[in-house]
């Protein structure tokens, strides 16, 4: 009776375990794209976080069916935090060779664009990498680096279609301006725009006129509605600060924080963006404050900590703990614009001195953000919560149109 309660209780771990989405890499040797990949010679952009349903990565995929789908492996390029995932924000990295002698670029190095010569025995390149679905996040932009290069050379792209962890749903934060463009911030889209790898290359690539040769595997079984938690997929840490899938819903709702070095926001202890606080907060007032504005789909729990390493280290913090309700409704960026507000109206002496000093970390703020007006709004009025809220809503709105040319009706 034992073993028989063993084998049951394995065989419905095993069931509840099974992935209930297919990512494009599960889909990249089908009938309907082993034509695209014959006799080409195949650039591979990826990182760890690209494996499929069986816990293989794409590049291992690539390397074992180039024989038997008669193709070449011909070069990797890596994105940032590297090929492994290991080097930390903005850190450059260094080209390497794997240990079949493929030759590794790094696009996060002394070049964020693959040149000429990188390019040189590469007529299909194909991307699979993980998202986290924020604008900010430069895995997107170095995709749309690629293409633009592509298009240059031309050179096929094959998009491996995998999930926006928050969902397909949720729209907000404002948008970007020309002006503004970069690494954590390339096309014109909302903070977090709810949509995936795939449908933002389809969307770039027209509305910005690349028309690079793009084709997209989508997936199956994933609808708009799910988080990442949803598809049984196992989530792979996207960077050092991004541990588990629940931390993409936070990101948003403090990152933006963090550039402005105000509070630490769990960067240095153990909840990466899902807590924010400092040596001058009183947690039961902060977080009743909070609560008191009744912000859709998050609550806040007082919260005490010591950070390990960087902002306030070994200093004794209170502040809160954010918890997310539900997803579906929540808006991540208004949500962080309500911490700020709150910050600044209950702490003004302390979050003017921080601002003052944060006068060298404006820039990036703005690039982040994508608007130069956030901060002069953060800066320069005194209730802030619902201007900030407000901001660009008819721009989003006009997004929210523009999108459905580009969504996947099979993710409907």
């Amino acid at each position: 009776m034992h073993y028989l309660w063993l084998l049951t209780f394995f065989f419905f771990t095993f069931l509840s375990a099974t992935p209930k989405v297919t990512v494009g890499a599960d889909l990249l040797f089908s009938e309907g794209y082993q034509q695209k990949l014959k006799s080409k010679k195949i650039g591979l952009i990826t990182n760890h976080t690209a494996i499929n349903r069986n816990m293989e990565s794409t590049s291992s995929l690539i390397k074992r069916n180039a024989k038997k789908y008669q193709y070449t492996f011909t070069a990797l390029f890596a994105p940032e935090h590297g090929i492994t995932g290991a080097s930390h924000a903005s850190e450059q990295i260094k080209d390497l060779v794997d240990e079949d002698l493929i030759p590794i670029y790094s696009l996060h190095g002394k070049t964020r664009r693959p040149t000429e010569e990188m390019l040189k025995k590469v007529d299909l390149l194909i991307y699979d990498i993980q998202d986290i679905g924020s604008r900010s996040y430069t895995y997107i932009t170095t995709l749309f680096y690629v293409m633009e290069e592509a298009a240059k050379h031309n050179i096929e792209v094959l998009v491996l279609d995998r999930p926006n962890p928050i969902n397909g749903v949720v729209i907000d934060g404002p948008m970007l301006d020309d002006d503004l463009r970069s690494i954590v911030g390339y096309i014109n889209v909302p903070y977090c725009h709810g949509m995936t790898i795939g449908e933002l290359a389809e969307l770039f690539n027209s509305e910005y006129k690349i028309n690079c040769k793009l084709s997209v595997v989508k997936m199956k079984g994933w609808n708009r509605k799910m988080s990442f938690q949803e598809t049984g997929l196992v989530w792979i840490p996207t960077s050092p600060n991004i541990p588990e899938a629940t931390t993409a819903f936070y990101y948003p709702m403090t990152g933006l924080i963090g550039e402005l070095q105000v509070v630490n926001i769990g960067i240095g202890y153990t909840l990466p963006f899902k807590i924010l606080g400092s040596p001058w907060i009183d947690a039961k007032v902060f977080t009743q404050k909070l609560n008191d504005q009744k912000f859709p789909g998050v609550y806040f729990e007082p919260f005490y900590f010591k950070p390990f390493y960087g902002r306030f280290k070994n200093e004794e913090c209170q502040g809160t703990l954010i918890i997310v309700t539900n997803p579906l409704i929540y808006k991540p960026v208004s949500t962080q614009y309500l911490l700020i507000g709150i910050l600044k109206s209950l702490y003004p002496k302390e979050f003017e001195k921080a601002i003052a000093e944060s006068k060298d970390r404006e820039e990036m703020f703005n690039k982040v953000n994508g608007s130069k007006e956030i901060y002069r709004m953060i800066k320069e009025l005194k209730s802030i919560v619902w201007k900030l809220r407000a901001f660009q809503e008819k721009e989003r709105l006009e997004f929210a149109l523009l999108r459905k040319k580009y969504l996947f009706s099979e993710y409907e």
